[in-house]
């Protein structure tokens, strides 16, 4: 049994050493081996997120709309206030 372990560990040791490439090779190649590293692990967190339902998004649609919402009203109702100052200030109101 445990001569079995050994056999099948030296097989995966195996299975990972490659021949180096050469170095200008591996010079010319990095950029695009990068470009493919980046990619693949991107696939792998996208398939980690765990993405919300129809129900959860329309909640989640609908309190943006009503933040956005109170954010215009309290930017208007600050730029009417400040208005008015600026008037009473300059003598205009």
């Amino acid at each position: 049994m445990a001569n079995t372990k050994v056999k099948v560990k030296k097989a995966r040791k195996a299975k990972k050493t490659r021949k180096p490439m050469p170095k200008p090779i591996r010079v010319l190649t990095a950029p695009f081996r990068a470009i493919g590293r980046y990619l693949k692990n991107s696939w792998i967190e996208l398939r980690q997120v765990r993405w919300p339902n129809r129900k959860a998004t329309w909640k989640m649609v609908l309190a943006v709309f009503i933040y956005t919402a109170l954010l215009i009203t309290i930017i208007t109702l600050l730029d009417v206030f400040f208005t008015w100052i600026f008037n009473l200030i300059l003598g205009k109101g």
